[in-house]
């Protein structure tokens, strides 16, 4: 076969039709994961829109293109699968990048980071993955639509409503016991409301040290973290806290 048209058989008709229905999956996931994304997004979790729509992007596209062998390689599939099962090399890759991924992922208190950078990783595996089958026009439209969440999504995720959360960390003098009662309604004076099961307690030295994650009760609700800061100095039960941005 001459190398033009080994070649031009990736952009055949066949394989530009498969790769458009290839696109339309990805739009339909995309748009799918981001809808679920944004419910978490809403309630202030670390994993939003961004991650859960490249996640279930990637996942759609490692599940479609699994239904057209017959397209991979330029339809040159008889000559290539002879002695090889690309499935299990694919599935080595997929795993091997998510313990990649993972190490890119760090928490601090209840703060977690880099969650869409695990979730890039590993879509950008799904990429390369595309290309080496042969789907390069649905390889550079997942890699456009993952470039376009990253860039544009954080935009749109200020513009819809939200409910922005904070990390408080109160110890309270010795001998001083704070009731959760009282700390739940300060909380919704100030427009805040603790998040279920987010409340930690300790106690060192006879000094009780209270943890929790404070939610906003809407995007517009939420006394500053200086405000707060300014309050919390000057109540009397507590002997130091520390106030962070959380996404839990």
């Amino acid at each position: 076969m001459p190398a033009f048209e080994f070649l031009q058989a990736y952009w055949s008709h066949s394989e530009i039709a498969t790769n458009a229905v290839i696109l339309l999956n990805l739009l339909g996931a995309l748009v799918l994961g981001l809808l679920v994304g944004y419910e978490r997004s809403y309630h202030g979790r670390a994993a939003g829109m961004r991650t859960y729509g490249l996640v279930c992007m990637a996942s759609a596209a490692l599940t479609v293109i699994g239904g057209y062998p017959g397209h991979w390689f330029g339809g040159h599939v008889s000559q290539y699968l002879v002695n090889s099962d690309p499935t299990r090399v694919i599935q080595g890759i997929v795993t091997g990048i998510g313990f990649l991924g993972a190490g890119v992922i760090m928490r601090e208190g209840f703060n977690i980071s880099g969650l869409t950078t695990a979730a890039s990783i590993w879509a950008s595996s799904v990429i390369g993955v595309m290309v080496g089958v042969g789907f390069y026009m649905g390889a550079m439209g997942l890699a456009a639509l993952c470039a376009c969440s990253m860039i544009f999504l954080t935009r749109v995720e200020a513009w819809l409503p939200s409910r922005h959360a904070i990390a408080i960390t109160m110890r309270f003098k010795a001998g001083y016991k704070p009731q959760e009662p009282a700390l739940r309604a300060l909380a919704l004076q100030r427009g805040y409301e603790i998040a279920g099961g987010s409340l930690m307690i300790g106690s060192e030295g006879g000094m009780q040290e209270w943890r929790f994650v404070a939610i906003a009760l809407s995007k517009r609700s939420g006394a500053p973290m200086a405000v707060l800061s300014a309050e919390l100095a000057e109540f009397e039960g507590i002997h130091s806290f520390q106030l962070t941005h959380a996404r839990n």
